[in-house]
């Protein structure tokens, strides 16, 4: 029952929070009684009280975000306070105990006491307080939005070195806009406090001069008499609301003074003040010499052995507690080394790893002007936009085994590629006349392997003025990388990975999904098709177009191969679009009617799905023919295409990718409307030398 009711308490704050906000402008209109009056005042210090106490045991700034709307709440809150009580005393000559006994209490009947009191509150909070934490909440957002851009990278790097996960990544981009969003509102909420200050001031003057009016006038009150009562009254008012103001100003102050740590103010001071006890002890020498100057000695002995005592007793507990610290790590270290985790840990494999030689640490030194982690986030970037799938994170280490300025790309923990760059040189690419001008070191461009030299950076410009293609060493490393991500991606791509593919693609699109996994198809054929496409460099972006596809011909088809096929026709746009010349025209390279038949007839099923059982004479001749046909095609300034039956097509690209990478294999029904197909050459049997 209880429960229940905190609950519905809790799941109404929002309609408690805005009826609380109208009643605060009702205040200013509907006149209230002395005693509600004194309820609404004792909340109001009592709001002030909890505020001052949250800030002080705040640890961060953020945990107390909501302070800009409450700074705003209450203030309007207290004016309203202001504008109740001036209205009681102007018309009652009474504004309930609680201003009555404030005052009385406080400055002992006393108005002229009372309004300097009143004028030092106002000024310590308007000048000293309140000014202070505006300044600190003007620079502290501005600072903290110069700083964001740097932040954000720092977190990428991060996330791209393994050190944070995404999950975490999100969190503190999150943590870094709210602060942003957090002290720029303490900004211009300090503007509400000192214009409080202000307010109160001139309400009291306006208070004391209509109250003086209103008892000689109306009342008929002596002079004397109306000045002392109304003042009494006014300065009462005044205090009830400066008072809980003050404590309000001293809470943001706190606030936005507050770095983050993960003590509150309090142990943080006790901490800080008190961790060296030869501090304590000149401090006490200090008040010694004072008091025997002729300074009273009595308060100052008090505190100088006060402090003696403390600094004796902190470095007694220091020592104690550095013995034991010193005991209780060893006991770690070796209780450490006995958990079979330790072992566990080292059978983790990374996805990707980049290995770096100590010449090349430069490269992701941010300190020294690296930007590869930064780089690389783009590179994942890019990879997800063309590709459409999310590249794990590449884990960059150093190794002293690897020559300086080498480098190697692995997948799974086995070498994938590797390479050789000068951290200080530009690479340049001739473009094949006058390659001998300029001076360098002969090389080779690591993710082509064109030619290429190593120059000084004095022949940037003139390489550059010559036609020559020049570039960095971050960016030679950075292409490679892409390139490499793009050629093994296929390999890449893990169950998990298809998981989180799916599960996105199933907000959009939750009908195909439920469909398809597991009734039709199960994550890991859905996985498989997918590397068949990525295996040819084929985006899986349109991830909804995939499973809908696979969804409609799983129900006639296991077969991978033949689903894989499917999917590129469903895709065919996709895929002829980078080929196709600006009138729409594709030359392509086709296969003789006979050749293609003896390709299809020798195509045999398996458990690992189709498999070509060729002659290898016959294979080996086909290659060397059609090798000849793309070579004619490339000197053309052409992307080498042939086009064959369906069933053929993934036989072919699979016997040539390792010969002809370059070359794009595409079946007939991948050839959509509208598309101008221009045959430039054809391969058959008989034109083998």
């Amino acid at each position: 029952m209880a429960e229940s009711m905190k609950n519905r308490f809790l799941n109404n704050m929002d309609i408690l929070a805005a009826i609380g906000i109208v009643g605060i402008v009702v205040m200013m209109i509907i006149p209230l009684p002395a005693g509600l009056l004194d309820i609404l005042i004792t909340l109001n210090i009592t709001a002030s009280v909890l505020t001052l106490m949250l800030a002080v045991f705040a640890k961060d700034p953020l945990e107390f975000s909501a302070l800009p709307s409450l700074l705003l709440t209450l203030t309007l809150f207290r004016l309203s306070l202001n504008i109740s009580a001036t209205r009681l005393i102007l018309l009652d000559g009474h504004a309930g105990e609680v201003i009555q006994q404030f005052g009385e209490f406080v400055i002992r009947g006393n108005a002229v006491v009372g309004f300097i009191i009143f004028i030092i509150l106002v000024l310590v909070q308007f000048i000293v307080i309140t000014k202070g934490a505006e300044r600190v909440s003007e620079v502290a957002a501005r600072f903290t939005l110069d700083a964001m851009p740097g932040k954000q990278m720092s977190i990428d790097a991060d996330l791209n070195a393994g050190m944070i996960t995404e999950l975490q990544a999100r969190e503190r981009r999150s943590s870094i806009q709210q602060e942003a969003d957090f002290y720029g509102a303490m900004d211009g909420s300090t503007k509400f406090v000192k214009g409080d200050a202000i307010a109160a001031i001139i309400i009291l003057f306006i208070n004391i001069i209509g109250g003086f009016i209103t008892g000689v006038v109306m009342q008929g009150l002596p002079l004397l008499e109306a000045l002392h009562k109304y003042t009494l009254l006014t300065i009462g008012d005044g205090l009830v609301s400066q008072i809980p103001a003050l404590l309000i100003s001293t809470a943001t102050g706190l606030v936005v003074t507050r770095a983050a740590s993960e003590n509150n103010l309090g142990n943080d001071l006790t901490k800080q003040l008190f961790r060296k006890p030869k501090a304590l002890f000149i401090t006490a020498g200090v008040l010694f010499m004072l008091a025997f100057l002729g300074l009273p000695k009595f308060p100052l002995f008090l505190v100088a052995v006060a402090l003696l005592v403390a600094g004796y007793m902190l470095q007694k507990n220091s020592k104690v507690s550095g013995v034991e610290e010193s005991a209780a790590a060893r006991e770690s270290e070796i209780e450490e080394s006995k958990k079979p985790e330790n072992v566990l840990n080292l059978l983790n494999i990374d996805h990707m790893e980049l290995e770096l030689g100590y010449a090349l640490i430069a490269l992701v030194d941010v300190q020294q002007g690296g930007d590869l982690l930064d780089r690389i986030v783009l590179i994942r970037r890019q990879i997800a936009s063309e590709m459409g799938f999310i590249v794990p994170v590449i884990r960059v280490r150093d190794n002293m085994n690897l020559q300086p300025n080498h480098y190697v790309i692995k997948i799974r923990g086995a070498e994938i590629a590797a390479g050789e760059i000068l951290a200080d040189h530009y690479m340049a690419m001739s473009s094949g006349f006058d390659s001998d001008s300029i001076p360098g070191t002969p090389t080779k461009e690591p993710a082509f392997g064109l030619d290429a030299k190593w120059i000084n950076a004095m022949y940037r410009e003139q390489a550059e003025l010559s036609g020559w293609m020049v570039v960095d060493a971050p960016t030679v490393l950075a292409t490679h990388i892409t390139e490499v991500i793009k050629a093994q991606a296929w390999e890449i791509l893990n169950r998990q990975d298809v998981k989180t593919l799916i599960d996105h693609a199933k907000e959009k699109a939750s009908a195909v999904v439920d469909e398809l996994i597991p009734e039709l198809l199960s994550l890991g054929q859905v996985q498989k098709v997918l590397s068949n496409l990525l295996r040819e460099r084929v985006s899986i972006r349109d991830m909804v177009s995939i499973l809908e596809t696979l969804a409609d011909q799983a129900q006639s088809t296991k077969d991978l191969d033949r689903l894989t096929e499917h999917v590129r026709q469903a895709l065919a746009r996709q895929i002829l679009q980078p080929l196709l010349g600006k009138d729409k025209t594709l030359p392509v390279i086709t296969l003789d009617p006979q050749i293609e038949q003896q390709i299809l007839d020798s195509i045999h099923p398996s458990d690992y799905g189709t498999y070509l059982a060729l002659d290898p004479k016959m294979l080996q001749v086909l290659v060397q023919n059609l090798t000849r046909e793309v070579e004619k095609v490339m000197l053309k300034g052409l992307t080498p295409v042939i086009v064959c039956a369906p069933l053929v097509r993934i036989n072919l690209k699979r016997v040539t990718e390792r010969q002809l990478p370059q070359l794009m294999v595409l079946s007939y029904n991948e050839l959509v409307q509208g598309v101008q197909v221009q045959a430039v050459g054809m391969v058959g049997m008989d034109r083998a030398s």
